[in-house]
């Protein structure tokens, strides 16, 4: 069966952490049946964290403040969490699902596929975004 979206729902939460005027900064994407729901949004990443468990396979789009000392920023990123329990054939299909996330999460500086909980780390994501990012006027402190 083809995986469906609820793209009024999703595209909902995905505004609401692209919106600077809430306080929502993720939004999470997951599977119920063969349809892509909304799993939740906050404004502690943590939250997000916990729900990426070894058995779950699901989307985020996260809000992440980078910038220096002279300038902060909001960037934004699309998680795709594929735990190490998760079969060979929904590893396979949630590449393919993929696209439907990205019809409605359609802005971000980067992407990443993740099944290491350190690489969810918002220390480790914000590096990720900065190598992203071109320019880094940063260096200059190091």
């Amino acid at each position: 069966m083809a995986t469906q979206i609820d793209k009024e729902a999703c595209r909902e939460a995905y505004n609401q952490v692209r919106d600077d005027n809430t306080d929502a900064n993720w939004a999470a994407f997951k599977y119920e049946g063969s349809r892509i729901v909304p799993a939740g949004q906050g404004a502690d990443y943590e939250d997000f964290k916990r729900m990426c468990t070894d058995d779950a396979r699901m989307f985020g789009f996260a809000r992440i403040t980078t910038g220096d000392a002279m300038s902060k920023r909001a960037k934004f990123v699309l998680i795709t969490w594929i735990g190490e329990g998760v079969s060979g054939l929904q590893r396979a299909k949630i590449s393919t699902d993929k696209t439907l996330i990205k019809e409605v999460c359609q802005s971000f500086a980067k992407e990443i596929m993740v099944s290491d909980p350190r690489e969810l780390e918002e220390d480790y994501i914000r590096q990720e975004l900065k190598k992203a990012g071109g320019a880094n006027y940063d260096a200059q402190a190091e």
